[in-house]
């Protein structure tokens, strides 16, 4: 299927592995001129060269943390005009409220709120001036469904979630839309290592906890990390303009809910 998104612009964040990755992928094999950035900055140069072989796409990757001012401005200094904004950060580590300070919750929202917004004011205005833009948010399936030990993700992505709601409708008129992907379990290297963590702490193996996790999904499995990149890749392209402030779970039906 023809996206009809060849030659556009795209950055996209926290894509030097993982889910931000597989969304690169997927859109420079839509013919898409990708800008990627992680803060590693050897992973991320692996990730361009891999994907520059891929798919003969001009790639850019550009190390730097997002969440912090100068991570931005270099990323939009090599891109300052992108037709497509992935949005997309690592979640905060799990744990108990009642542990967590006043600068736990700055770095939360830093990270997973604020820092997509402030890529959004930079990004917005030149795609209503083009009538073309796709905004896609990578945040979590715990948005819809809470997993009470990840508060501070709960909270934070959730605060973007319902922000961008309002934000989507007022902008969809110039054809650009906003939108969010919510991950479920993908077999990345973070999946493995949770995984890992809790089949030492129960005394499984991995392949048991792996099984296990499995079982608990109606699709019998842990999603691909194309899966996500190829959904990601159809949210941003032209046939895409009529989906509007929606949040897609990808997650082989585990959420268990109508709505």
């Amino acid at each position: 299927m023809d996206l009809g998104i060849k030659d556009r612009k795209a950055l996209v964040c926290a894509a030097s592995k993982g889910l931000g990755r597989a969304c690169a992928l997927s859109l420079a094999r839509a013919g898409v001129a990708v800008t990627i950035n992680a803060r590693n900055d050897d992973t991320l140069q692996a990730t361009a060269a891999e994907i520059r072989e891929l798919t003969q796409a001009p790639v850019t990757a550009v190390a730097g943390d997002i969440t912090t001012p100068e991570g931005r401005g270099a990323v939009l200094a090599a891109c300052p005009a992108p037709d497509i904004l992935i949005n997309n950060a690592g979640g905060p580590p799990p744990g108990n409220f009642r542990d967590w300070s006043r600068e736990n919750w700055i770095a939360a929202l830093d990270a997973n709120m604020l820092s997509a917004i402030e890529m959004i004011k930079a990004t917005l205005d030149g795609m209503i001036e083009r009538r073309f833009g796709r905004i896609v948010n990578i945040t979590s399936g715990s948005v819809k469904s809470p997993i009470s030990v990840l508060g501070l993700s709960n909270g934070a992505r959730a605060g973007l979630t319902g922000f961008v709601a309002g934000l989507a409708r007022d902008v969809a008129r110039y054809n650009v839309t906003i939108n969010g992907l919510l991950p479920g379990a993908h077999d990345t290297e973070r999946l493995r290592s949770n995984l890992q963590a809790a089949a030492t702490n129960s005394g499984q193996t991995f392949a048991d906890a792996l099984a296990q996790r499995e079982a608990s999904i109606p699709a019998g499995r842990v999603g691909s990390a194309e899966d996500f990149g190829e959904a990601c890749a159809f949210l941003c392209s032209q046939q895409a303009g009529f989906i509007v402030g929606q949040n897609l779970l990808i997650d082989g039906g585990a959420y268990n809910g109508t709505l």
